[in-house]
């Protein structure tokens, strides 16, 4: 499972085995989020036990580091 990095207690990753589209799993806390990458965007797609204020600090890092994170899945996966 690849750690792309780690912010507020909180790990960014995907797992080895994915599939498209583009996405991120935030666990961390006692909560679970996955974002999916939609046209230039990641969106929430589902969460669990996440209070709203680490979720906004949860997407203003995948905000600031969507390019680091497309370019790994990218590089990871080979596409």
């Amino acid at each position: 499972m690849p750690e792309l990095f780690r912010f507020f207690g909180y790990s960014f990753f995907f797992y080895s085995r994915e599939h498209e589209p583009i996405h991120v799993h935030v666990e961390g806390n006692d909560g679970y989020a996955k974002y999916v990458l939609a046209e230039d965007t990641f969106v929430l797609k589902e969460t669990h036990g996440i209070k709203a204020s680490d979720r906004k600090k949860i997407e203003l890092t995948i905000e600031e580091n969507k390019d680091i994170i497309i370019a790994r899945w990218k590089e990871y996966f080979k596409i």
